[in-house]
């Protein structure tokens, strides 16, 4: 009996001392990337589906929360395509999630059938040197005429890729929702980061 006693007393000591739980730390806001910081976020995952992938493309997705700003958005989607495979599969990075079918981090797509035809053309990864915030501001200096047009400019977008018209991967920073609705749209090189033309 006396040791049935002393063993209930060491369990109720043991819960009146259980410290109270730790309050948790509340979750940041979802926060935009940049178009470098998106593609390292995908690259892993994308090489765990082909050891030889390459990029293809990366666009820049704009959300109402959080807002692009300064060569950041809130969601991209990085084309990768798989040589060995003569496969492609688009994944996403998200902020949050949205419609469109935009899941919160990486996401992968499903897998489409690629071959080498047309004007885009892989890269390789270490062709991506300088990040959106940086092509950005360089995009800006070379568009001093557009910038001082007083209407209102829609939301500025960002794709890179590889095409015929450049010898090395571009970005292409547009004013607008679509490549070909832009009000106006540069090109600035992914690798020196020089302004490449219109």
């Amino acid at each position: 009996m006396r040791i049935y006693l002393v063993g209930l007393a060491a369990v109720l000591l043991a819960g009146c001392s259980d410290a109270p739980p730790e309050k948790k730390e509340p979750e940041p806001p979802p926060a935009a990337v940049t178009g470098r910081q998106a593609f390292q976020q995908t690259f892993g995952m994308a090489r765990t589906w082909s050891t030889d992938v390459l990029p293809l493309r990366i666009r820049s997705i704009n959300l109402p929360n959080p807002k692009s700003e300064d060569g950041k958005a809130g969601a991209w989607e990085i084309v990768y395509v798989s040589q060995s495979k003569a496969r492609m599969r688009r994944y996403t990075w998200s902020a949050v999630e949205a419609e469109g079918n935009l899941h919160k981090g990486v996401w992968p797509g499903l897998e489409e059938g690629w071959s080498e035809h047309g004007q885009e053309r892989p890269f390789l990864a270490a062709a991506i040197k300088v990040d959106t915030p940086a092509v950005l501001a360089t995009a800006i200096s070379k568009s001093s005429d557009y910038m001082k047009k007083a209407n209102t400019k829609p939301l500025v977008n960002f794709m890179l890729e590889s095409i015929p018209k450049f010898p090395s991967p571009v970005w292409r920073v547009f004013w607008g929702e679509t490549v070909s609705g832009a009000e106006w749209s540069v090109f600035i090189d992914a690798t020196t980061g020089l302004y490449a033309g219109r």
